[in-house]
């Protein structure tokens, strides 16, 4: 197994753009039943409104060269390539961090927060990692089954001991939580501290799948009984992009790398419900056409229908933990499995997406939690 890194620019075809322009143009549309909303899924008026802003007004390569302008390397680890940003601090006590996004994100979603950990105006800084998930992005194409959260901490933990890093701290939200709870629990010899993002509602979804959680609430208590309205909400509404991606990969892969408007359609929902404060729409579409040009709707797919069918969850980390929790309410402590002396901050807006929705915010509570680990 060769340990090599290589320098990696991103550089879509002009005929991949003008394809995409192309298809946009030309797109077939459905009907829509009056009064529904977001009921039924996204709105037809605003798909098309997002698809029109993407085809016209959307500066790709604006974007290109934002993604371009911080260090970026791949290499191989257990046959799969994996694409990563190092952007690394001038600060002589820097620390390294490992930064690892989820579902449907990418290395994108973290481009407001390398800065202020990178080169701080005051407070610890930070040599930043950002890998893209196996079957994400430039982390593709998936090169084999069985690319697990497992399988990626263990890759993570591999691509920080060839960059030479022997102290690190991991965060992550969304699947990248998971990730970088099983990289601590994996290598706590070489981990500072695991740091996690949440929300109420993606705390109560997760519990959906957290074996006996449903058991240990009680419905006649008030705050229990929000979990397990939300839980049940979330198996009846809001968990059929999951359903369908962890049992049918391969077909729903079909639409998502042919079709344009479906790969946007498919996040462009989780974006609108996920979130409370405003995201730039071309922060969206920058996430979008990632998943776009490199197919990796369907190769997403392919990894959660992997974890889904794994049993490997890892073991809870003996590092420090710190918890950052959008939007709280007193319900995320019911469900999240915190240690009574976790670092643990609750901030009154954002949700799913923080680094995106609130950067200074998290930047500030990764300094503040990071900062006294050695």
């Amino acid at each position: 197994m060769s340990d090599e890194i290589k320098p990696f620019r991103v550089a879509i075809p002009q005929a991949d753009l003008d394809y995409l322009h192309g298809r946009l143009a030309g797109a077939r549309w459905p009907g829509e039943l009056p009064g529904v909303g977001w009921a039924r899924g996204v709105p037809l008026d605003y798909l098309r409104e997002l698809a029109e802003y993407w085809r016209t007004e959307h500066d790709w390569r604006a974007q290109e060269a934002r993604l371009n302008q911080y260090p970026q390397f791949t290499t191989d680890i257990d046959g799969q390539r994996i694409h990563f940003l190092h952007v690394r601090s001038t600060r002589p006590d820097a620390r390294p961090v490992l930064l690892t996004h989820g579902f449907p994100s990418s290395v994108a979603e973290f481009l407001q927060l390398i800065e202020p950990l990178v080169d701080p105006a005051d407070g610890p800084a930070f040599h930043v990692v950002v890998p893209s998930m196996p079957g994400y992005a430039f982390s593709t194409p998936l090169a084999a089954t069985g690319w697990t959260i497992g399988s990626t901490a263990r890759a993570w933990i591999e691509l920080m001991r060839r960059l030479g890093y022997q102290r690190y701290g991991v965060h992550g939200g969304d699947i990248g939580g998971g990730v970088s709870g099983m990289v601590a629990g994996l290598d706590g010899e070489h981990v500072i501290g695991v740091h996690v993002v949440t929300d109420p509602l993606t705390a109560a979804n997760v519990a959906t799948f957290l074996p006996g959680m449903a058991d240990r609430l009680d419905e006649n208590d008030p705050v229990d009984k929000v979990v397990l309205d939300r839980m049940a909400e979330f198996k009846k509404q809001g968990s059929g992009y999951l359903a369908i991606q962890t049992s049918r990969p391969q077909t729903i892969g079909y639409g998502l790398v042919d079709s344009p408007l479906l790969q946007l359609a498919w996040i462009a929902e989780k974006f609108e419900e996920w979130t409370d404060l405003p995201i730039d729409r071309d922060q969206l579409l920058t996430t979008v056409s990632l998943y776009w040009f490199t197919g990796s709707g369907a190769t997403a797919a392919h990894t959660l229908y992997e974890q889904a069918h794994s049993a490997d969850w890892g073991a809870p980390p003996a590092v420090p933990q710190g918890f950052a929790v959008f939007g709280a309410d007193e319900t995320v402590r019911r469900v999240v499995p915190a240690p009574p002396d976790a670092h643990w901050t609750q901030f009154e807006r954002g949700k799913h997406f923080p680094a995106m929705e609130a950067p200074a915010e998290l930047a500030a509570d990764l300094r503040a939690f990071f900062g006294p680990l050695q």
